[in-house]
């Protein structure tokens, strides 16, 4: 255990910066602020309107998002006994929906599990998710330098975060389900201690490979720590998701042909807009003029930057990462993949305060 003074030091680095440093980061973050409330508009606008997730009121059953019905039929009809991946394939090939390559096809996983649960089982088993969440969250908040005092907020942002994609009709959304798996997994991590969060991010894994991210990232980290026997544990789950990964795409090459429905490149290199379009989107921060929420979208880094803990490097590492991922791959109507990360992005938030404060001081020379 750390000591009470131990902690104040660990959250106060930022106060031992040099004060040409501290004025840089400063800078930076004003300029980056101000280019995502510029650049809002090449990316958000471009989203049809229609989206299910920017939609103000819940879908009605006659203006069910293309992509939602799909999932919805291929979950009835598996439930109904047939064949996952001829159902897929024979389901998007119908509605004009890529199939080649064959990632463009789902992983089964979520709709076995709706074909054995249905969906009031699985919006039960989204609540205990939820408060499995939550729980994990409290605790490593007051374990963690610093997260105790902002615990109440943090948990508010977690909330807010989480709520979007847990709305009934959202929950076909594989995104959905690796979103709220990872956000347990995460507030689950201690480093050394890692067994209920690898659970938490393997289960991730198998319903949406966007996951991977998360679990490289705590692979590397163990491997920094050179702590090997949790490295190789991350190391085993990545290799047998691809072991996975290689019969899915085995399951759904006999049932294509050179002529189905090709999906347009995911590598577009959209920048800055990507990836607040993307958060902006997927979130509650839709609601908002585009250049109040893109600049919303990047504050949570700073804040995870400012929050001087295994948590706060963790966050930091990993939504950097996705964010990233998000200026270089994934189309517009790809938005959603942000989905995977949103429950966690905003707790951020909760630090920005306190990590302004003390670049600001340590600027000043205090």
């Amino acid at each position: 255990m750390v000591g009470l003074k131990g902690r104040s030091a660990r959250w106060d680095r930022f106060a031992h910066w040099a004060p040409g440093a501290s004025a840089l980061v400063l800078a930076l973050s004003v300029v980056l602020l101000i280019l995502a409330s510029l650049t809002h508009r090449a990316q958000i606008d471009q989203v049809p309107a229609s989206s299910a997730l920017t939609q103000a009121a819940p879908a009605s059953a006659g203006a069910r998002d293309t992509d939602l019905a799909l999932y919805d039929v291929i979950a009835a009809r598996v439930g109904a006994g047939e064949n996952y991946y001829r159902v897929a394939v024979e389901e998007q090939r119908l509605r004009d929906f890529p199939v080649r390559p064959g990632l463009a096809v789902r992983l089964p996983t979520l709709a076995l599990l709706f074909a054995a649960l249905g969906t009031l089982g699985m919006a039960l088993l989204a609540g205990v998710l939820t408060i499995m969440m939550l729980g994990a969250w409290w605790l490593r908040l007051r374990e963690e330098p610093g997260g105790d005092e902002h615990s109440t907020i943090a948990l508010l942002l977690l909330v807010i975060g989480t709520a979007t994609g847990l709305k009934l009709e959202y929950l076909v959304l594989h995104e959905v389900w690796a979103g709220l798996l990872l956000a347990v997994s995460f507030g689950l991590y201690r480093p050394g201690r890692w067994g209920a969060a690898w659970l938490a991010a393997a289960a991730a894994l198998a319903i949406r490979e966007h996951a991977l991210p998360f679990v490289l990232l705590l692979g590397a980290m163990a491997a920094y720590r050179r702590d090997w026997r949790e490295c190789a544990a991350w190391g085993g789950l990545v290799l047998v998701f691809l072991i996975g990964l290689a019969v899915h795409l085995a399951q759904v090459s006999p049932l294509i042909s050179a002529v189905d429905p090709a999906s347009p490149p995911w590598i577009v290199w959209r920048g800055l807009g990507g990836l607040t379009s993307n958060v902006t989107l997927s979130t509650s921060l839709h609601l908002l003029p585009g250049w109040i929420a893109a600049p919303l979208v990047l504050l949570p880094l700073l804040g995870w930057a400012g929050w001087k803990s295994d948590a706060g490097l963790m966050g930091l590492l990993l939504f950097a990462g996705y964010g990233l991922l998000f200026m270089i791959a994934g189309r517009d109507n790809n938005f959603y993949w942000a989905l995977v990360v949103t429950p966690c992005w905003f707790i951020g938030l909760a630090f920005v305060p306190r990590a302004v404060r003390s670049l600001w001081n340590s600027a000043r020379g205090h």
